[in-house]
């Protein structure tokens, strides 16, 4: 059988808030999350013995292969399927690494999409699911890649018609651990943030399909990013990120995506974006940037 293969595609929080911690110590968010033109590439060629290779520019920032969410999230889903077909993966590394873009649960989502199609499973078995929310908490939504409006701990999943967006990602080049950002946050157990009784109570509301991007761009703004004040505790230069986008010309919207330190800026256009990526590669040669859109 030829190999097959799937992009997992970055995903980015263009709003997150925290509702409050659970008693369980894992953390209620509200999130519309879209997915932007870049991506790591996975392929599976199909075979008896479960392996994972990596490669590419960033493939060794990812730490030890037994260690990476591709292999977690086949080994639970043989868990659960019987006779699970499955083979050696080759994942090319192109995503940074802990830097809020779900890299790495988007690896995962496409090594259960590769297993899926193998097996001739549904994308939408319950026991795919599953296995996605125990692999993350942001593997639930990259197994579709597609703009929804994500709450709970990932399973609440309300797909969204959003708009494509101009827009630059920068990261730079500072892993943040998502653990640390949620300690700083600094909520006990059982605790919630001011106002989050309200939010609990509201059904989220955006706009709907065939809007102008502008209404989505003022939307968005009205929300934010609960993790970005204490991430750019852990990592001043998350703040000097959102200062260069917003300095930007032509910017709508910045903001750090998920945990952190990726941040993203929406632009008024296709060559605004391309422009501010253009001159963020030269004055920041060290950080990683990417021109493109998100939908």
């Amino acid at each position: 059988m030829p190999a097959l293969v799937e992009e997992g595609r970055a995903k980015v929080n263009l709003t997150l808030r925290v509702i409050g911690r659970r008693v369980d110590g894992f953390h209620d968010l509200e999130s519309v999350v879209a997915f932007a033109d870049c991506a790591d590439r996975l392929t599976l060629e199909p075979g008896s013995e479960l392996g994972l290779t990596m490669e590419g520019p960033l493939a060794a920032a990812c730490g030890d292969t037994s260690d990476n969410l591709v292999l977690k999230a086949a080994r639970l889903l043989g868990e659960r399927v019987a006779d699970l077909e499955v083979g050696h993966f080759t994942l090319e590394k192109v995503l940074p690494v802990a830097a809020g873009i779900g890299g790495g649960s988007a690896d995962a989502a496409a090594a259960l999409r590769l297993l899926a199609r193998l097996n001739e499973l549904a994308l939408d078995d319950a026991r795919i699911m599953e296995v996605a929310l125990q692999t993350g908490a942001d593997v639930p939504v990259c197994v579709a890649s597609r703009a929804c409006d994500m709450a709970g701990v990932g399973e609440t999943l309300l797909p969204l018609d959003l708009p494509t967006m101009p827009c630059v990602l920068v990261n730079p080049r500072v892993p943040v651990a998502t653990r640390a950002v949620f300690n700083a946050l600094g909520l006990r157990n059982g605790e919630l943030l001011i106002g989050a009784t309200d939010v609990m109570m509201q059904t989220p509301s955006w706009p709907e399909a065939g809007v102008a991007i502008d209404d989505w761009i003022d939307a968005l703004a009205g929300g934010t990013n609960d993790l970005e004040a204490p991430a750019a505790r852990i990592e001043p230069v998350i703040s000097e990120v959102l200062a260069a986008l917003r300095a930007s010309a032509g910017v709508r919207l910045a903001r750090m995506s998920g945990s952190g330190a990726t941040c993203f800026a929406i632009f008024a256009d296709d060559a605004a974006a391309e422009a501010a990526g253009d001159r963020l590669r030269a004055d920041r040669p060290g950080w990683w940037v990417h021109a493109g859109t998100l939908s």
